[in-house]
């Protein structure tokens, strides 16, 4: 009976050990998708203001990864300043139907060649709700991990 809790014990701890490193090496998109609305008012006219959560407020300033596809914009490609969505380019913000929580600015310490294939990034997570001109999520100091 003992040999069978500690076998008991052995595997919860083992299992907890696991889920608390698969939480710390996750992709963002999923506690970024929590993010609400409130109608605001600019000069061009009704615009939406994001509300964060205190999940995604306690993400600000994090280190965080988000893997994702990249998005052309401006001139197509801008090798250190990327749009990342997490969906592929036809289900993306711009062009399908997702949300704008799908995507984000990345601003890479370093240059990257495009690619149309999913990529892996890292870098420090700043928050916007105060500038329409720029999107709501921002990755600064941004490292390309995989392509």
């Amino acid at each position: 009976m003992k040999f069978q809790t500690l076998k008991l014990f052995v595997l919860v701890l083992l299992l907890s050990t696991v889920q608390s490193f698969a939480q710390t090496s996750f992709s963002v998109w999923r506690d970024l998708s929590e993010v609400t609305y409130k109608i605001g008012q600019d000069e061009f006219g009704e615009l939406y203001i994001p509300v964060f959560g205190s999940k995604i407020k306690n993400l600000e300033g994090k280190v965080v990864e988000a893997d994702g596809f990249i998005i052309p914009f401006e001139g197509m490609f801008k090798p250190e300043h990327i749009i990342l969505s997490s969906l592929p380019l036809a289900e993306c913000f711009f062009c399908g139907s997702g949300g704008p929580e799908t995507v984000m600015e990345v601003m890479l310490k370093n240059p990257i060649k495009y690619t149309s294939k999913k990529v892996r990034v890292k870098g420090k997570l700043t928050l916007n709700d105060k500038d329409p001109e720029k999107l709501m999520y921002i990755l600064v100091d941004a490292e390309l991990l995989s392509n």
